[in-house]
């Protein structure tokens, strides 16, 4: 095979690996919840933790909701038997937007990554996620803005 043949072969099979491995990742579990805002509060329904899967009702261990007017998505963890903790996936270092995946957020563009409450694990960013005061009823979350 010609060198110029090969490297174009080399090419082309690295761009659709690296394309086909961000389709199948962002595929996964990525679930964007329908929000409600009342005030200067944000309201998701519980029901929206729950999916059927093969007849059989799943837990979601997070959602993420995108209130309108919001440049980046909030990701919504929920924690013990009825706590939740919310924080927007907006890196505190430069601000690009933070995957969600194996229980922390990671950000793509320089690597910092940060737990599910939004401290910091792995830098370069220095300062935690903004997170949000949330209550909850017996069929909503609440998170408060202010």
């Amino acid at each position: 095979m010609e060198r110029r043949k090969f490297i174009k072969s080399c090419c082309i099979t690295t761009a659709g690996i690296t394309v086909a491995g961000t389709l199948i990742q962002s595929c996964g579990s990525l679930y964007y919840a329908s929000v409600k805002r009342d005030a200067d509060r944000l309201i998701v329904p519980k029901s929206e933790f729950w999916q059927l899967k093969k007849d059989k009702k799943v837990a979601r261990p997070f959602i993420l909701i995108k209130p309108e007017g919001s440049k980046f998505p909030i990701c919504i963890y929920k924690v013990k038997d009825e706590g939740y903790v919310a924080s927007l996936l907006k890196c505190t270092h430069r601000g690009c937007e933070l995957n969600v995946g194996g229980g922390i957020y990671s950000c793509p563009c320089h690597g910092s990554e940060f737990s599910i409450h939004g401290d910091v694990l792995e830098g370069p960013a220095e300062d935690k996620l903004k997170t949000f005061k949330i209550e909850t009823d017996n069929e909503n979350i609440y998170l408060s803005q202010s």
